[in-house]
């Protein structure tokens, strides 16, 4: 009788939380109809679905650069990493799996967060990833889906959200959070398929969305510069500076049970059923958050991985080497100065850094390296320009990490890196044949190297130089030319010489150059200059001729005539008369980028700012655009070499044969 009784009760108890269950994914159904239903007169966007294929570039050849990483987690028994160079795959004893590129396997765009979810329609949980300008990505373990919306903005994800209903919240940096249904997918025909992506609420859009948490009817929402938004039965609560909050930049959120903590430059947030409580890690740079009932761990940007006891004093407590555990642990939690991202492993917690993972298991305080990469062959893989020197050595230019001198051959023989405070930001590199030399232009002045790539000097307004900043460098008789944001600076055996507005340039701030013999066209924020012998002879405007964009950044000589790169309306030809001739197709609202043109016998090459190479046919005088294979749309820098293209972006550089990219 009394088993009876018991049987009885757990019954009634599992009746219970099934009911319970029920109840709470119907409310959370509800909020999310509730939402829907206020924001459908709101703006909604249209994507497209498609399958994911490799690229067609098996002719494309990537150059090792760094892998880069921000975030992974852990599906189907694997660990998967993703940053900006890719999505990475670690199988279940640490070695590492497959690797799927941007370019190749994936769109030609930096990742972002990851999350598991199954939305509408699916079978299984899927890997859902967010990228910075391809929408998302939907990845069962064999195969990818992309989920493109056709407004560009609407591509740009920065947080994913997956709810138990099977809708996914995204973040965006500028519509706010929208909201993806794949059961609203529309058969194309080809195995394409449509579909709308719906603004999740007017409140919570236009936000420059940074981290979600939480679910339909209690979601957190963190912005760029506007705090936290806490969206609770209909209403919005903000927190800010004044509401306690230590910045308003958020940079990370993570939940645990009522509690919500918010990672913010200036330490982290914490939340308890729904009112501000704490500020703990004050003054440290919060980028990644894990919790537990005891314990909040604190990726930082460049103070490794703190621990913050959650029942002691709000102190922020630094791993070091005199704590629990082996000491090289603790050291290379100490200088994981780009802990990124947490998740959560079966036995334990993974930190991804910017190269690699760490792990720490369950109950240890100590962090071991669990996975690591090859050494890349270039320093960085943010690249600002490209040239070869006469002995056949590639330069390679960097944003913001100097230049690599790579000795190519069957066999790479030797790398060399250049990097100092004048040595940082290179914006061109000249190979100076007249003289023997190579030339780099930088943000802090112009290096001189010998034929033997040996740093002789660099030269700076004490020099005789108009500006430390030297933004193109160009042979001019036998000297150069410098463009700099004060003008020119003509440099010969007797000196320097500049030139600025005063003397009639049609703006100082000089973006590039192209020079013939004693010709010089200077491309400045407002227009063209035509010198002849170091005098201005004419100013090109938009005002004054056919000239689309005052902005030039790339001046090119090519048989006769000039093609200039614009800022906003894409490249245009300047003939021999001194009139502007549009192209078809390339002469548009599009950005090159500077000095990123490139001339040779049989085409002529511009990189774009989000819309790859084009490329120009001189022979049949048509313009093409062209995406296989490259690891970003942003190309940055274009060089040429013994019949290979070599392709700079800021995701990396890669090399093809241009008989490949013929029409």
């Amino acid at each position: 009788m009394r088993a009876r009784i018991g049987i009885a009760a757990l019954t009634a108890t599992a009746a219970a939380t099934l009911g319970f269950l029920l109840f709470l994914h119907a409310r959370l159904e509800r909020s999310l109809a509730t939402a829907k239903s206020e924001a459908g007169a709101a703006q909604q966007f249209p994507f497209d679905a498609r399958i994911l294929g490799s690229a067609s570039a098996a002719a494309v050849e990537w150059i090792s650069s760094p892998v880069t990483l921000s975030d992974g987690i852990a599906f189907q028994g694997r660990v998967y990493l993703a940053g900006p160079t890719g999505l990475f795959e670690s199988n279940a004893d640490g070695t590492p799996g497959r690797s799927f590129r941007p370019g190749r396997e994936l769109p030609a765009a930096p990742l972002g967060g990851l999350a598991i979810g199954t939305p509408r329609g699916g079978l299984q949980p899927e890997l859902l990833i967010a990228t910075h300008g391809a929408g998302l990505l939907r990845f069962d373990g064999s195969t990818f889906r992309q989920i493109l919306p056709r407004d560009a903005a609407a591509r740009d994800l920065t947080a994913i959200l997956p709810l138990s209903t099977g809708d996914v919240l995204l973040g965006t940096r500028k519509w706010g959070v929208l909201v993806y249904s794949g059961e609203n997918e529309r058969e194309e025909g080809g195995g394409n398929r449509s579909g709308v992506l719906a603004q999740f609420h007017p409140t919570l859009s236009n936000l420059p969305v940074t981290a979600l948490a939480g679910d339909a009817g209690d979601l957190w929402v963190g912005t760029q510069d506007q705090g936290v938004v806490h969206w609770h039965g209909g209403e919005a609560d903000v927190f800010g500076a004044g509401q306690g909050l230590p910045d308003q930049q958020v940079t990370t959120l993570v939940l645990r049970g009522t509690k919500v903590y918010a990672g913010t430059p200036l330490g982290v947030a914490e939340f308890e059923s729904g009112r501000f409580t704490r500020v703990l890690a004050k003054n440290y740079f919060a980028q990644a958050l894990a919790a537990d009932d005891e314990t909040l761990t604190v990726g930082t940007i460049d103070e490794g991985i703190l621990r913050v006891d959650l029942k002691a004093e709000p102190m922020a407590h630094r791993i070091r080497a005199g704590d629990a555990g082996p000491a090289q642990e603790n050291e290379v939690a100490q200088n994981a100065t780009a802990a990124t991202s947490f998740f959560r492993t079966e036995d334990g917690l993974a930190a991804v850094t910017g190269d690699g993972l760490l792990r720490r298991r369950n109950g240890d305080t100590g962090w071991r390296p669990v996975l690591g990469r090859d050494r890349p062959l270039l320093t960085d893989a943010n690249i600002s320009a490209l040239a070869f020197a006469p002995d056949g050595s590639l330069w390679v230019g960097y944003f913001d990490r100097g230049l690599d001198v790579v000795v190519m051959g069957a066999s790479v023989e030797n790398v060399t890196h250049h990097e100092d405070k004048h040595l940082f930001c290179v914006n061109r590199i000249l190979a100076d044949r007249s003289n023997n030399r190579m030339v780099v232009a930088t943000a802090n002045g112009l290096a001189l190297f010998d034929a033997r790539g040996k740093l002789e000097r660099v030269l700076d307004k004490r020099d005789g130089l108009i500006a430390d900043h030297v933004t193109d460098v160009a042979s001019y008789r036998d000297g150069l030319v410098l463009a700099t944001p004060a003008g020119l600076t003509f440099l010969d055996s007797s000196g320097a010489q500049s030139l600025y507005a005063f003397q009639g340039l049609v703006n100082n701030h000089v973006y590039a150059l192209g020079v013939v013999e004693d010709r010089v066209l200077a491309g400045t924020l407002g227009g063209i200059s035509l010198l002849q012998s170091e005098s201005v002879v004419r100013n090109l405007t938009v005002s004054n001729s056919a000239l689309k964009h005052n902005w030039i950044t790339a001046i090119l000589p090519v048989g006769g005539e000039w093609f200039v790169g614009t800022y906003g309306a894409g490249v245009m030809k300047l003939d021999a008369d001194g009139r502007f001739q549009p192209f078809d197709k390339a002469t548009r609202p599009m950005e090159i980028n500077p000095n990123a043109m490139l001339a040779t016998p049989a085409h002529v090459f511009a990189g774009t700012l989000g819309d790859g190479l084009y490329i120009y046919d001189r022979d049949t005088q048509r313009w093409r655009q062209w995406t296989a294979g490259l690891p970003s749309m942003n190309v940055t820098a274009v060089a040429e070499n013994n019949g290979e293209i070599y392709i700079g972006t800021d995701n990396g550089l890669v090399r093809i044969a241009e008989r490949s990219v013929a029409q």
